[in-house]
């Protein structure tokens, strides 16, 4: 999920899930307490961008079992999904999507992998450790491009505690610009993979970008866009579905905590 996601959007598609199934919803509030808190808050809830990414930082850090975290990229990740399930709801990939991902992943086997949207580094971190244990003796990398200055240097941090700052570099800006720069820098010439998980607004302007402008996603490239349908990028999906160079099929899943159904777009390069 976007950490720029309109709120509004979000809250509608909760406030419709609830009106579906009371007493599911109170279940899930039980079984996951960041989202009970949230429902306390009511309309001042927020979803990001109030301090709970650094909380969550710091929640990692001072975890009971920190000193094993270090090296390990999966009990790293089971920390930030602690702390989204049990303290303050964060909009990652979340714990149903991750096995999507590193399913995906595992098929693609990405030399070349780029984000647009960061967030904590939940998703570089997934990405960065199934790509090096794949490829162990070739050059792998991951571009993590997040716009909030403030988030990536707390995913810099969380990658460096896994273990993964050799693979994973995240950069600080507008994906579109970013991607752009490294362009020109010569440090991407292609990409096998993008993973599309920033403002829903700017999925469809950077993937032209990426596509057209500077055409880095090649024949066989993997597009997986998340959250198509919570909160929702319908004028992304439309294009992908009919656009000729491009075969897409949606993938469902989870949006973690509170087991809200989504999809992921998966689009083929043809």
């Amino acid at each position: 999920m976007t950490a720029a996601m309109e709120e509004g959007d979000w809250k509608a598609k909760v406030s419709e899930y609830i009106g579906a199934d009371e007493t599911a919803w109170h279940k899930k509030l039980e079984k996951y307490p960041s989202l009970k808190k949230m429902g306390e808050l009511g309309p001042d809830a927020k979803f990001s961008h109030d301090g709970r990414e650094e909380r969550c930082l710091e929640f990692v850090k001072s975890h009971a079992n920190v000193n094993e975290m270090r090296g390990n990229p999966a009990m790293v990740l089971q920390a930030i999904d602690e702390f989204s399930s049990q303290q303050e709801m964060l909009i990652n990939l979340g714990p149903d999507k991750n096995r999507i991902m590193a399913e995906m992943i595992t098929k693609e086997r990405p030399a070349v992998f780029v984000e647009f949207g960061g967030h904590v580094g939940y998703s570089a971190i997934l990405v960065a450790d199934l790509m090096r244990k794949q490829r162990p003796d070739e050059a792998v990398k991951v571009w993590s491009l997040e716009f909030e200055p403030r988030f990536t240097k707390i995913s810099t941090e969380l990658i460096a505690l896994a273990g993964l700052q050799d693979v994973a570099t995240v950069i600080a800006g507008p994906a579109g610009d970013s991607i752009r720069k490294l362009k020109a820098e010569a440090k991407v010439d292609h990409v096998d993979f993008l993973f599309i998980d920033h403002v829903e607004e700017l999925f469809l302007p950077d993937l032209k970008i990426a596509m057209d402008e500077l055409q880095i996603l090649k024949p066989g490239a993997l597009v997986v866009a998340d959250n198509v349908l919570v909160p929702g990028a319908p004028v992304y999906r439309e294009y992908v579905r009919n656009h000729e160079s491009l075969s897409s099929k949606g993938v469902k899943g989870l949006v973690m905590p509170g087991e809200f159904e989504d999809e992921l777009e998966v689009s083929r390069v043809l």
